[in-house]
């Protein structure tokens, strides 16, 4: 894990990029902030973190567990990843906000993930350029946002694409400006659109289908993934899905989640 420092004091946030190895978008939006911003630009500190540095190196998504699947950690344990759950969860304690930087072979727009609505996320995820905030608190408890207080994941983008890139840039400058960390230009607050999730979508195997994109309304009786397992026919109104990817994930086809409400703007 590598700890890159700008500032010094109080409010102290953090940018966190490679969690997943195979997720090159993170390592340079990091490396970028860490090029661009001096110390005399910060209010307070930003600590900007490379979580897998081996995973990174490797290009693989993890060395021998998924990170993101192994918070909080054990400080004991042989495997690398729970290992360094526990470290990184140690080093973000305390932390004012935390922003984890993600993509997947999903396709845009992007969008934010939280755990718990606690003030500093709200600031954080309407300050974000995203229309859709997923909050997750209701599926896996083992995710950085699910463990570390007041941390938002942003999913930037495709996998590999430049656009993630300079999505993912531009929305970190905007969580630094929605927080008082940097002073370059005036917050953006908007307000966003809030997706509850309700449950993973199994994939079975063999070839899979995929009907309908990222926050797209299913309607009743319509098939929204198949393979050779399953067929996934929504029975459900206001089913809409989440990570929605043929080929992105091994065991799952994405989340149904459903609107459920909004995150207004902070009233200061």
């Amino acid at each position: 894990m590598k700890l890159i420092e700008r500032g010094v004091g109080l409010p102290r946030v953090a940018v966190v990029g490679g969690i997943h190895g195979d997720e090159p978008a993170g390592e340079r939006i990091v490396e970028r902030l860490a090029a661009e911003l001096d110390s005399e630009d910060v209010v307070g500190t930003v600590q900007l973190i490379l979580a897998n540095e081996p995973a990174l190196a490797a290009g693989t998504r993890y060395t021998e567990t998924d990170l993101n699947r192994a918070f909080p950690g054990d400080d004991h344990s042989e495997v690398y990843e729970e290992a360094l759950a526990a470290r990184l969860v140690h080093l973000l304690q305390g932390a004012d906000a935390v922003l984890a930087l993600h993509t997947s072979h999903s396709a845009p727009p992007p969008f934010a993930i939280f755990s718990k609505l606690t003030d500093p996320v709200r600031r954080t995820v309407a300050g974000l350029p995203v229309e859709y905030a997923l909050d997750s608190g209701g599926l896996r408890s083992t995710t950085l946002d699910s463990i570390v207080p007041h941390t938002v994941s942003l999913e930037a983008g495709r996998q590999g694409s430049e656009a993630a890139v300079e999505a993912g840039y531009e929305a970190t400058l905007a969580y630094l400006r929605a927080h008082g960390s940097i002073a370059d230009e005036d917050p953006t607050f908007t307000e966003t659109r809030v997706v509850e999730g309700i449950e993973e979508v199994p994939k079975g195997g063999g070839e899979p289908d995929l009907a309908y994109s990222n926050f797209e309304e299913i309607p009743v009786g319509a098939v929204f993934a198949s393979d050779d397992v399953y067929t996934h026919r929504v029975e459900e109104e206001g089913l809409v899905p989440v990570l929605a990817s043929e080929r992105g994930y091994e065991d799952i086809f994405g989340i149904y989640g459903r609107l459920a409400g909004v995150i207004e703007p902070p009233s200061e």
